[in-house]
């Protein structure tokens, strides 16, 4: 079936995707490090691909920026797609002085500035985790390929431009490796739905030291983030 936002039928879509922030990398991870492709998206030019990876079928596509863009795709992807894995593989930018550019980070949780979660009704704060299946496979992976990783905990906020531009000490002093946007939001639909999810990350920029990538070192650069996350597949 198709919805509003996946012009995909039912098959089309393997049990493992990974969800690249921007369709364009989707696009050039398709074309770059799968075989026997398949265009299955392109619905408001948010592209999404399946092919295979070393025998193994694995869909790609993006997802756009923010928690209620991969709420959207993620549900769908979920609950009329039937994917299992779901692995996003994306930007952040570090608030450890340790990490460096092109760092991974293995988001072990995340949190969040977003009310995402308001919807459950729940009695309290919840706190959005990884599958630890998936995140032991990827340590795994990395491990066995010599990448250096760091496990930990995310930020997944809505603003990127923060009126308070000294917020993130805040969250850096608690522990947490480096924001992005989105990882709560697909931590809670897997969590609900009793499905698989991870977060991979690559820095992309310090808002510790102000280094920072080009928008197409970020397309095209992150190949250690490939490796583990077609690994998973």
């Amino acid at each position: 079936m198709t919805t509003a936002h996946n012009s995909a039928k039912k098959g089309d879509i393997a049990e493992t995707i990974l969800l690249p922030g921007d369709p364009l990398r989707a696009k050039f991870i398709a074309e770059n490090f799968l075989e026997d492709v398949t265009q299955f998206n392109g619905v408001r030019n948010m592209f999404g691909y399946t092919g295979t990876y070393n025998g193994k079928r694995v869909s790609v596509m993006g997802t756009g920026m923010g928690c209620a863009s991969i709420g959207i795709y993620s549900y769908e992807l979920i609950h009329f797609y039937g994917v299992k894995n779901l692995i996003r593989i994306g930007s952040c930018g570090a608030m450890d002085p340790k990490l460096n550019l092109y760092d991974i980070v293995l988001g072990i949780g995340s949190s969040t500035d977003t009310n995402y979660a308001h919807q459950y009704n729940l009695p309290g704060t919840y706190s959005a985790t990884a599958s630890f299946d998936l995140l032991s496979k990827a340590k795994q992976i990395a491990d066995e390929n010599n990448i250096k990783t760091v496990v930990g905990n995310i930020l997944s906020s809505d603003i990127f431009y923060n009126a308070d531009p000294e917020a993130w000490k805040k969250w850096a002093k608690m522990g947490v490796l480096a924001a992005e946007m989105e990882s709560f939001a697909l931590y809670c639909n897997a969590a609900v739905a009793g499905v698989n999810a991870l977060t991979i990350l690559t820095v992309s920029d310090s808002i510790v030291n102000h280094q920072e990538t080009t928008p197409e070192e970020r397309e095209k650069g992150f190949t250690n983030m490939m490796k583990i996350a077609l690994g998973l597949a």
